[in-house]
């Protein structure tokens, strides 16, 4: 008879782990805090499921172990996340490299989730809130409200604090902490930034295809190029969650953030003085707003007018050309202060968790033989484009089957031991 696995999180990779363990001969058990399985997989992708990216490499993550990471990644890659998915019928498509169930419903991933659970006889505790984890000479004890299981093994894979109303509600740090293990520090990841300037309402709603560049004290930490969204409190889009995770670690430090965004990403300085000198061209009987009318959405460039100290009334030809040429500045540089992110309820991913060097490459704990982690609650957060579901599913599977006893039939196994 196979070992007992006890999962605390029914999530992406607390499913991935069950799976993989029942599906190896180990009775296991889901002890989940929501009343159903997989509640967060339904948000994912805009409720399409972005479920992995065919381009995988450590360079679309962030973690202080890249070494760690690209060993497991490398033991369950995008091909087995494929191949994972087909054995229980779900068929998967690539579009410009971005892996999504043909049928673009998220509700279909987390259908052929469940029905495997259900017919591999995988236990299912719904609504059960997960205390604490407590290593015997022989068992391992997990307590919930007044209540406890042991079990010959246990894998933690209880997400992280992002979307708490899903049930992420950061239980499994304490859960680690409580078993030795040290924290990299957690942050909101994939999330808004909200910014200190006080006109963001006249712009929100815009949308812009821009390069946006992350800076501390005059120093450039990174880059993003995407749609860059306007909120009345800061700025969102693709570009800005990649950047997020960064900003809040500034901000952690006591750095200063700032953000300056180039909405002409891909004109050269010669081209743009170019399109300058055609400008300049129709100043003739128009007001500084027409001169500038056409060149960027128009909420902006009534706000980059304010900026550079213009009235839009007035008459193009006898304008300040400093204040016409700061206005040109604003749309290759427009400066902004960072001074906080939306909170967990808004962020896609936690950045942080529990560190991989204390882990060992089947991801047990070396703190604790016999608990293993998978997930969000190890540091590893990944970019946008399905990074963050491979992990879940490449860690929920390493975990599950080295768990589950048979560590041997792992593929790739033999070229890391």
């Amino acid at each position: 008879m196979g070992y007992s696995v006890g999962i605390v999180g029914g999530g992406a990779a607390g499913m991935a782990a069950a799976v993989t363990a029942a599906g190896q001969g180990a009775m296991v058990t889901i002890l989940e805090g929501n009343d159903r399985l997989g509640r967060k997989i339904l948000s994912t992708g805009n409720g399409k499921c972005n479920l992995g990216n065919e381009n995988l490499g450590p360079e679309n993550y962030y973690t202080e172990s890249p070494a760690v990471l690209d060993a497991c990644l490398k033991r369950f890659d995008t091909r087995s996340t494929v191949a994972f998915f087909r054995e229980m019928g779900l068929t998967v498509k690539s579009r410009n490299g971005y892996l999504y169930p043909l049928s673009e419903q998220a509700a279909s991933v987390l259908d052929v989730l469940r029905y495997e659970v259900r017919r591999l006889g995988v236990e299912v505790i719904p609504e059960c809130r997960v205390r604490h984890v407590d290593s015997g000479k022989s068992w391992i004890r997990v307590s919930w409200d007044g209540a406890y299981r042991d079990f010959d093994r246990v894998i933690v894979a209880c997400g992280g604090r992002a979307a708490p109303k899903s049930g992420s509600d950061g239980s499994g740090y304490r859960i680690a902490e409580s078993l030795g293990h040290r924290l990299v520090p957690v942050v909101p990841g994939l999330v808004q930034l909200r910014c200190g300037e006080d006109y963001f309402k006249s712009v929100a709603g815009v949308r812009a295809e821009a390069m946006v560049t992350l800076w501390n004290r005059g120093k450039q930490i990174a880059g993003e190029r995407g749609e860059l969204l306007l909120t009345d409190y800061g700025i969102s889009g693709i570009p800005v969650f990649q950047l997020s995770r960064r900003a809040n670690y500034i901000l952690r430090d006591r750095g200063i953030p700032e953000v300056r965004v180039d909405f002409f990403p891909d004109c050269s300085a010669e081209k743009f003085e170019e399109l300058i000198r055609e400008r300049k061209k129709l100043g003739k009987g128009r007001t500084v707003e027409e001169f500038f009318a056409g060149m960027l959405h128009k909420k902006l460039m009534l706000l980059f007018l304010r900026l550079a100290g213009l009235r839009a009334s007035e008459d193009a030809q006898t304008a300040d050309s400093e204040k016409l040429d700061r206005v040109y500045r604003l749309c290759r540089q427009w400066q902004v202060s960072v001074t906080g992110s939306n909170s967990y309820e808004h962020a896609q991913v936690c950045a942080g968790g529990v560190s991989l060097e204390e882990v060992t490459q089947d991801l047990e704990s070396k703190k604790v033989p016999g608990i293993y982690f998978a997930g969000e609650i190890l540091d590893v957060d990944g970019k946008c484009g399905g990074y963050n579901l491979q992990w879940a599913w490449c860690s929920g599977h390493i975990a599950g089957m080295a768990a589950s006893g048979d560590v041997s039939r792992f593929a790739g196994a033999g070229k890391d031991r």
